[in-house]
């Protein structure tokens, strides 16, 4: 997979997990908000669970309270339930 695929994929996990969460409308805005969402996406670019966090995903096509243990970016998308 090339760069920009993988890109693409990862981009689309990690909408597909904050919308399973509800927490893709509780995101906050502002110039630190954009740099979490930033370093997020780098985490998510770089994350080894990509099977797992598409088979987590699939698991929960109803939504889930809190997002998949072992999501590098769990913590954060968790902190935007809690706002």
């Amino acid at each position: 997979m090339n760069w920009m695929d993988r890109l693409n994929e990862r981009a689309e996990l990690m909408g597909k997990m904050l919308d399973t969460i509800g927490a893709m409308n509780n995101m906050p805005a502002g110039i630190q908000s954009d740099a979490a969402l930033r370093s997020a996406a780098v985490r998510c670019i770089n994350c080894r669970n990509t099977e797992a966090c598409r088979e987590w995903l699939a698991d929960h096509p109803e939504g889930a309270a809190q997002p998949m243990k072992g999501c590098p970016n769990a913590d954060l998308f968790s902190s935007w339930l809690d706002d």
